[in-house]
């Protein structure tokens, strides 16, 4: 592992530290950023999918699990998927798109599984609906974090990189 990897690392485990300290407002959370960072910065694709999976993983043993969890990790899986399409054609404009699209893609695939669990909202296109029109105040604080948890990564790294170069070569 290069500098570079342990750098981003480092960056995105301090992120989860953040989501298990409960010091965060409710729902405004670095999980999709961690994602899409990592989409974005790791060359090696495993390591950009398996690093944001297993920092979720890590965080979900101490802040628990639920039954909709699946949707959660899956959600990872395509932002981490658009943060390599970020990757190809990098620009603060196509970070923030992106961040725009993990964001919107989360809650579509995480309300969606909880409108499937059968327990709160009826079957059909009405009940979806009203899922998502049931979790639109809570977008807000999440749409919030994943735009400034992003603008904090790709900042803090580009920082870095201006100040050691070196970091960016490796």
């Amino acid at each position: 592992m290069n500098t570079k990897n342990i750098f981003i690392l480092v960056i995105l485990l301090i992120a989860a530290g953040l989501r298990i300290s409960g010091m965060l407002p409710f729902n405004f959370s670095p999980v999709a950023a961690i994602a899409l960072f990592a989409g974005a910065m790791f060359s090696n694709r495993l390591m950009a999918f398996a690093a944001p999976l297993a920092i979720m993983l890590l965080s979900d043993l101490f802040l628990g699990f639920h039954d909709t969890m699946w949707a959660v990790y899956l959600s990872l899986v395509v932002v981490v998927g658009i943060g390599q399409l970020v990757r190809q054609r990098f620009s603060f404009v196509n970070g923030l798109g992106g961040a725009l699209a993990g964001s919107v893609v989360f809650f579509l695939i995480t309300n969606a599984a909880v409108w499937m669990a059968g327990v709160i909202y009826a079957p059909g296109i009405a009940g979806l609906l009203e899922c998502y029109t049931a979790g639109l105040p809570f977008y807000r604080n999440s749409l919030m974090g994943d735009l400034f948890f992003t603008t904090a990564f790709f900042g803090v790294y580009a920082l870095a990189t201006s100040r050691f170069p070196k970091l960016a070569n490796a």
